[in-house]
């Protein structure tokens, strides 16, 4: 008998309903206390939603094994999040942590054969070794997806249950639990009942700081910053500011990628969200990763009073910011808030104090320890960045020809910039293929 629902620290498990069925068949089939019809429709239907999960995630091989381990590693309680932090933990929990790893041994041992002989369908032996498509999936990308499936390998040929555990426990030190520890990326969400929740972002596009052309300077000291970061050393917010399409997103999200591994994660935050910032930092202050709040072309109009929350979240609330948590924002004013002429010179009559005005509107970059610029290139520049995507994608052009179209380019499309240069190389490659 397997009791599922004996699970002390692993239970209430988000898409748990295919356990609770997968158990029930397992416990009553046997002994005939299902009829055919009931055992029937438990086994298709647990065996639909583990082929729709594997399309979903992208899993192949053994979708039970697959499964559980989907359910551990997303599972944070008192003991997960212990491992992430410290590896092995010790005390009274590791004896209810057995108790809990005891039951899922006995899911993972469990040969599925029975089911498919008892109802006499071969659908156990496909669920048992199934062979998904090239593609990793819409939710996860493979190298999540691979994790997931190495690790069921690893549970499912564990002897014991103290090797299983151990196992899990690697696990969680190494790459975390939950949605912080699978994904890299994310944004806030409101539920139904208004409460803000952190979401996972899973399609992210993998850019690297060397595909940004140029810039060493500006991304040195992004790369200094993080990396003091991400080592626990002291390090500052950051404003990358400058004109458009100079690869002030492109740097951040480069950052990430290259940061990952080492425990980084991102949050994206819009400007009406600033609101949400005090409860998206109570949730993250206490896990074993650095945080950074992304804050994508911020600037504020005369009217906009969201610029208050983000002030008081940096730096002036009676609670301070956690040692694990950082903002990055990316705009194209250096000041981010709107002024005006009025504003310095005090022709506002309702404003008898306009120099506090100007005052409170710049005191909120003040706040950003390290502000990088991100200037247009040159001609010079451009070119140069041209030729190099050129070469980077195998655009074979004689060299005035892909210069003097290039330019053609950018003097309808925007002018000089990286964005621009990108857009042409782009359209490039696509006539090239329509051809």
């Amino acid at each position: 008998m397997i009791r599922i629902d004996d699970g002390i620290l692993f239970r209430n498990f988000e898409r748990g309903e295919t356990l609770q069925d997968m158990t029930r068949l397992m416990n009553n089939l046997e002994e005939g206390k299902l009829s055919e019809d009931e055992a029937r429709g438990l086994f298709f239907g647990c065996a639909g939603r583990l082929v729709e999960m594997a399309a979903a995630f992208g899993f192949t091989g053994n979708l039970w094994h697959d499964y559980l381990t989907y359910l551990l590693v997303n599972h944070e309680n008192a003991y997960s999040t212990s491992c992430e932090i410290r590896g092995t933990v010790t005390g009274s929990i590791n004896d209810v942590d057995v108790h809990d790893l005891r039951i899922f041994k006995k899911l993972f041992d469990y040969d599925l054969q029975k089911i498919g002989t008892s109802l006499d369908s071969a659908q156990s032996g496909v669920i048992s070794n199934y062979v998904g498509t090239e593609d990793c999936g819409k939710l996860f990308n493979k190298r999540i997806r691979d994790r997931i499936d190495n690790l069921a390998l690893v549970l499912a040929e564990a002897p014991g249950v103290e090797s299983f555990k151990k196992d899990l426990e690697d696990f969680y030190h190494d790459f975390g639990v939950g949605k912080f520890g699978l994904n890299k990326a994310f944004r806030i969400s409101h539920n139904s009942s208004g409460e803000a929740e952190i979401v996972p972002i899973t399609n992210i596009l993998h850019v690297s700081l060397e595909d940004l052309v140029g810039y060493e300077a500006a991304k040195k000291k992004l790369i200094d910053n993080t990396e003091a970061f991400v080592c626990g050393r002291q390090a500052n917010n950051c404003l990358l500011f400058g004109d458009a399409g100079t690869g002030k997103s492109s740097s951040i999200k480069g950052i990430l990628n290259r940061y990952y591994e080492q425990g980084l994660r991102i949050i994206e935050v819009y400007k009406h969200q600033f609101q949400d910032l005090n409860d998206v930092i109570a949730r993250v202050k206490n896990r074993n990763y650095k945080f950074i709040l992304y804050m994508d072309d911020l600037s504020f109009e005369e009217n906009e009073t969201e610029y208050k929350y983000l002030k008081a979240v940096i730096e002036g609330g009676l609670e301070k910011k956690p040692k694990n948590v950082l903002i990055y924002a990316t705009s194209n004013r250096r000041h981010l808030i709107k002024e005006n002429y009025s504003d310095k010179e005090g022709r506002r009559t309702e404003d008898m104090h306009a120099s506090d005005t100007v005052e409170e509107k710049l005191s909120l970059v003040a706040r950003f320890g390290i502000t990088i610029f991100f200037s247009s290139p040159n001609k010079r520049e451009f070119e140069n960045i041209v030729q190099t995507l050129a070469d980077r994608y195998g655009v074979h052009m004689d060299h005035d020809v892909l210069m003097l179209e290039a330019n053609k380019w950018e003097l309808a499309h925007g002018g000089l910039s990286g964005r621009t240069a990108q857009q042409f190389l782009d359209y490039l490659l696509g006539q090239t293929e329509a051809h």
